[in-house]
């Protein structure tokens, strides 16, 4: 009884930490840009997913499918943290309740965020989308986001390196 008290006392905080705001931009498959109140815009990265950069195979895909679900439309979000590069990450709700996160794995055009996220039900979306093969799981080799920065994150690394290299070699002979 004294759960259910908690949680009815509760759900009005719940219900007033959302809001509302217009999609006025995607900038990938869980980046959007929404217009607030007083024409304040405010950038939202995804919680709970991770979709394909837009250079990976899929990354514009991503990106059309979610500017499909919500792009200059209304939508109601509850910020969740702060990412390393200061963006707000959000919970998005639209259609009456919709979570767009959970659309995005469902059609499989994102991973679960799993690092992030304890919704178990989340993977479960992302092992049906990738046993019915639908969006990016029809890629046998697909490469999780996460693994794609990385890799880019090392090949410049690589580069870097190797000018460095190219550097002290053309010293040494001049």
């Amino acid at each position: 009884m004294r759960i259910l008290l908690s949680a009815l006392l509760c759900f009005p905080f719940l219900l007033f930490s959302q809001t509302t705001a217009k999609v006025i931009g995607i900038s990938d498959g869980d980046t959007i840009t929404v217009l607030l109140d007083g024409n304040v815009q405010k950038k939202l990265r995804l919680a709970e997913v991770d979709c394909p950069e837009n250079r990976q195979p899929f990354g514009k895909n991503a990106k059309k499918f979610t500017s499909d679900q919500v792009f200059a439309r209304q939508i109601r979000f509850t910020e969740t943290n702060k990412d390393r590069y200061g963006r707000s990450v959000a919970k998005v709700y639209y259609d009456n309740g919709k979570y767009l996160s959970a659309e995005i794995i469902k059609a499989g055009y994102g991973w679960w965020y799993y690092s992030y996220s304890k919704n178990a039900d989340l993977g479960k979306m992302q092992e049906m989308a990738k046993n019915n093969k639908l969006g990016l799981w029809q890629d046998k080799k697909a490469v999780s986001p996460w693994d794609f920065r990385k890799k880019q994150r090392e090949n410049a690394k690589n580069k870097r390196h190797q000018k460095q290299l190219e550097k002290q070699a053309q010293k040494r002979g001049l």
